[in-house]
């Protein structure tokens, strides 16, 4: 197992990341045959009934999560509320699932998409780097 710092956790509907402010994170790839990771986080509790929601659905939910620096790519997990704890007036919201697989053309697209768009030059080069930092999806071809 290898254990990692969670900086950031962005809930998905569609195309649009809710950030959510942590207090503190962890994620520990299992490194098993099944490919799983756990996730756990420390929020306020003002979350608390977002996620027992989730878990009583028992729903799976797509995640961007940035992992041990800032400036890392958010990496993509289908995910599952596995349990959901008081712990003073914040709550621990415990996650498991697996990584999504990016496309491996996921730069082509994307630079494709931005052509479309009529993007050139600077425009172009400042967006196709905070778009492959955020990940957005991309349109189906």
């Amino acid at each position: 197992m290898k254990t990692f710092k969670m900086i950031s956790f962005g809930l998905l509907t569609g195309d649009i990341a809710d950030y959510l402010p942590m207090h503190d994170g962890i994620i520990i790839n299992q490194e098993n045959s099944h490919r799983m990771w756990i996730l756990e986080m420390f929020l306020d509790a003002a979350h608390k009934e977002r996620f027992e929601k989730l878990k009583a659905e028992e729903a799976l939910i797509e995640a961007k999560v940035v992992i041990s620096y800032p400036e890392n790519e958010p990496a993509a997990f289908v995910l599952a509320v596995d349990a959901v704890h008081d712990i003073g007036d914040r709550v621990s919201v415990l996650l498991k699932g697996r990584l999504k697989r990016q496309r491996s053309e996921y730069a082509e697209q994307l630079l494709s998409e931005l052509l479309d768009q009529g993007l050139e030059g600077q425009d172009l080069l400042k967006r196709f780097e905070s778009d492959m930092r955020s990940r957005p999806r991309l349109k189906k071809k």
